[in-house]
């Protein structure tokens, strides 16, 4: 369905109220020059409830676990759901859990639920370059994929708690395969189809999003790695409070592409097929009220009669779907960041505090400029004395006046080194009792946050996000500066 223009609720409407429902913007981008917006599905159109999608899961892969030999004390393992977040990086030759900076240097290491002391972290991974991309390190960059890290460091405690030894390489394998194996056999799908209410959270506004991007002359589609019973079952239930003008859900859509094996699908050449039963066939056109499977990006761009730049992409996976879309071809990205709203409430009830961390890193520095106007003159004065040169009266003064002054301003360091990091751990705890913030480590922006920043030309919270604003709009990035440019 496709309204004429113009149409009264396309009126810009100033931008959303709260920080945390803003589109950001990594790079500009119009939305006059975009004609076909793409929706991935989980973690995207469907938002999860994620303790609830998390005990489901691991519930269900414990079991599987007992089944392939591990101790049946397992099953009633205490885990915390809330213990990682996204961005993090497993280590399975260890067994530990990393988070770093956008310069791979590790701000923080858990080994199970247990946190590493510097001197473990430093021994660990402070020696050398850390080869992320080998076999051994596994990213966590997806919500979908939290259930994996909080069941690998609940059974790394457990086992290594009884005594057992434990093969954290192998173990790690045999945890993915039994969260795998728990979706593909209808252990956690059976349950969301049966009740999506208690699985997902139903934003009234979606179907009110999609109508207004297509009145404004945008055609949509859908583009996600479920099956299409699944696909069925959940859009069903998503947009069931949308406009009355839309009978069904595959009416909002111009395309509708399922299993489509991202993020191979920007790169492979596999055809599209129609869903349904009979021998699969590959089709020879893509119609709109037909759902496909399988299919790659080239083959869509070249049946939707679209250059690539005009195309805007809207998923959560980093990889899966914003750096492969960035990568493989000229798409437009907007990621979806649920964490969003809660680290930007957090970050502005922090004001204060961070304030005050600013105040304390200007007078750290401060006492450091101090520090080596006192140690230059009495280094050269120590040596003197140290080569056997008898030293004048005025002289020894004055080194004995640096010596008091550098004694002194080396314990109003410490004092304010302490505070400082102290006052680092209350917010970072803040944001999370673990980790801190998921787009901040330390004072360096993390891992993730790089990613977003690298590859997200647009992020924000939710897709129900657009609304607060024109399907005309622009977004125009900040102006970035280099460090020789601050002033």
């Amino acid at each position: 369905m496709q309204l004429s223009l113009p149409l009264p609720e396309l009126a810009d409407a100033g931008g959303p109220s709260a920080a945390g429902e803003r589109v950001y913007c990594n790079r500009t981008l119009r939305l006059d020059r975009i004609d076909w917006v793409g929706f991935d599905m989980d973690y995207t159109l469907a938002v999860y409830r994620q303790a609830t999608m998390d005990r489901l899961t691991i519930d269900a892969a414990l079991g599987k676990l007992v089944a392939a030999g591990y101790p049946e004390s397992l099953r009633s393992c205490a885990y915390r759901t809330d213990f990682p977040i996204r961005g993090l990086l497993v280590d399975r030759k260890l067994g530990n859990i990393l988070k770093m900076d956008r310069y791979a240097y590790v701000k923080r290491a858990y080994h199970g639920t247990r946190e590493l002391t510097k001197e473990e972290r430093r021994r660990c991974y402070h020696t050398r370059r850390l080869r992320t991309g080998s076999p051994r390190y596994h990213w966590v960059d997806t919500l979908y994929a939290l259930s994996e890290v909080t069941l690998y460091a609940a059974v790394v405690d457990a086992l290594e708690a009884a005594g057992e030894a434990v093969d954290h390489d192998a173990l790690f394998g045999d945890v993915r395969e039994a969260v795998d194996a728990s979706h593909q056999d209808g252990s956690i799908n059976d349950h969301i189809r049966a009740d999506p209410g208690a699985h997902v959270l139903r934003d009234p506004r979606l179907g009110h999003t999609l109508h207004r991007l297509r009145s404004a002359g945008k055609r949509l589609f859908l583009l996600t790695n479920s099956p299409p019973e699944t696909t069925e079952a959940m859009m069903t239930f998503l947009l069931a409070e949308g406009p009355a003008e839309y009978g069904q859900w595959r009416a909002y859509f111009d395309l509708v592409v399922t299993a489509a094996k991202k993020p191979s699908f920007f790169a492979s050449d596999a055809p599209f097929r129609p869903a349904g039963g009979g021998a699969p066939r590959a089709a020879t056109g893509l119609e709109r009220n037909v759902v496909y499977t399988g299919g790659n990006r080239a083959g869509l761009e070249e049946r939707l009669g679209v250059t690539p730049d005009r195309v805007l992409y809207v998923g959560d996976h980093i990889y899966g779907d914003v750096l492969s879309a960035k990568k493989q071809t000229a798409w437009r990205t907007l990621m979806i960041v649920q964490e969003m709203e809660a680290e930007v409430e957090t970050h502005r009830q922090l004001a204060p505090q961070r304030e005050r961390l600013r105040e304390l890193e200007g007078h750290r520095e401060r006492l450091h400029d101090e520090l080596r106007t006192h140690q230059g003159p009495l280094k050269a004065l120590e040596r003197r004395r140290d080569a056997g040169e008898e030293l004048a009266p005025a002289e020894d003064a004055t080194r004995l006046r640096h010596r008091r002054a550098v004694t002194r301003l080396r314990a109003r360091l410490r004092a304010t080194e302490d505070e400082l990091e102290a006052l680092e751990q209350r917010i970072a705890g803040a944001f999370h009792g673990f980790w801190g913030s998921l787009f901040k480590a330390g004072a360096e922006v993390s891992s993730f946050g790089y990613q977003v920043e690298a590859y997200a030309g647009l992020y924000t919270s939710k897709v129900t996000n657009l609304l607060s604003y024109s399907p005309m709009h622009e977004f125009r990035s900040p102006h970035d500066r280099m460090p020789h440019e601050l002033g």
